[in-house]
């Protein structure tokens, strides 16, 4: 197979066909297709095909197709969907169309597409179990408030309870009327508890068997199974960042930059990188932060920004103590050191010991 790139192909994948373009050294269009979206088909498309540089967007095909094409030696860049605005919102928008910018950028400067890189299978795998569980505890949720909500409709009101011990909970509080129609929900509830323990146990084993550098990271306080499992499936693999602060900005936790002349705007976090990861993190500094947090570096920091007063200064430590609890767990996960709580505060009363002797 030959090994010059000077054809640049653009895929706009879809979950049926696919829209091919090909372009080759100057820009021309030599070829324009579809292909069904299936392993099969692409293997017969791709595969003898000479080596090209092949341009698709993430997505939910893009994992394995991606892995597929570079198994047939093409070289493959799976583009930032948050850099395709020339697509997402495009006047003249269709799948040819797509595929063509997509080509015609990868054939330019691939760098302008900020490629992503997809996690390996084994890893895609062991997320789903944490993605699985996600999907119950909302689920379990949305019922809960559905129970709530029928039961105030009567002008009655359920008592507090936790999602795990609900049922048994506001059992004898459900008035005659709505039981009927409330009783097969409590069941599914009951029969969600009961999946989400099996998932508690098995997201256990998995840290503890396959993943057991997640140990080091639940030292921190609010960190638990499932926030460091995330954690570490979705970075994958810590020495992809040279510095730990710049984790922060990979999972959308850094403020947005417009700067332009003398102005400098402050405006909101990204939110680029995993969602979910993001938001477990915000919920680990909601803990720190609150009345259960044990007294640590994190949780002063986030209370002197607190402290500053402001519409959204509690908003805004909540964020800030998330971005620091990312840099502090890739610093854990890279070092293997122990956790200090309070590190910088034995360092400073440390340093005021030193000064105070000198004097």
């Amino acid at each position: 197979m030959e090994q010059s790139t000077s054809i640049t192909i653009g895929v706009d994948l879809g979950d049926r066909y696919s829209q091919l373009c090909v372009v080759d050294a100057d820009g021309g269009i030599v070829e324009e297709g579809q292909v069904r979206t299936e392993e099969s088909k692409l293997r017969a498309s791709f595969g003898s095909r000479a080596r090209a540089r092949v341009v698709m967007e993430a997505g939910t095909h893009s994992p394995w197709v991606s892995r597929l094409l570079e198994g047939l030696g093409h070289e493959v860049v799976v583009a930032n969907p948050r850099q395709l605005r020339l697509i997402s919102q495009s006047d003249r928008k269709s799948d040819r169309y797509d595929a063509q910018v997509l080509a015609r950028l990868g054939r330019v400067d691939p760098a302008l597409l900020r490629p992503i890189r997809h996690r390996s299978a084994e890893t895609l795998a062991d997320r789903e179990m944490l993605r699985a569980r996600d999907t119950l505890v909302r689920a379990r949720t949305q019922l809960v408030n559905h129970v709530r909500s029928a039961v105030k409709v009567t002008g009655g009101r359920l008592p507090a309870s936790g999602t795990s011990a609900f049922v048994k909970k506001v059992s004898p509080a459900i008035p005659a009327r709505v039981r009927p129609a409330l009783e097969p929900v409590l069941g599914v509830i009951t029969a969600l508890n009961e999946a989400l323990r099996h998932y508690e146990r098995e997201l256990e084993t998995l840290a503890d068997t396959r993943h057991p550098e997640t140990a080091c990271l639940r030292q921190v306080a609010g960190v638990g199974v499932v926030t460091s499992l995330a954690y570490v499936l979705t970075l994958e693999d810590p020495h992809r960042f040279a510095k730990s602060r710049s984790v922060g900005a990979y999972l959308g936790l850094r403020p947005r930059q417009h700067q332009s002349g003398d102005m400098d705007l402050q405006m909101r976090i990204s939110k680029a990188g995993d969602r979910d990861l993001r938001r477990l993190l915000v919920q680990s500094a909601h803990y720190i932060l609150g009345p259960f947090g044990p007294d640590t570096d994190l949780k002063r920091y986030g209370q002197r920004l607190a402290a500053r007063g402001g519409k959204s200064a509690k908003k805004r430590a909540v964020v800030a103590v998330a971005r620091k609890l990312a840099v502090l767990l890739h610093r854990l996960w890279v070092t293997g050191e122990v956790y200090e709580p309070l590190r910088a505060v034995a360092r400073k009363a440390e340093s005021e010991r030193a000064e105070g002797a000198a004097a």
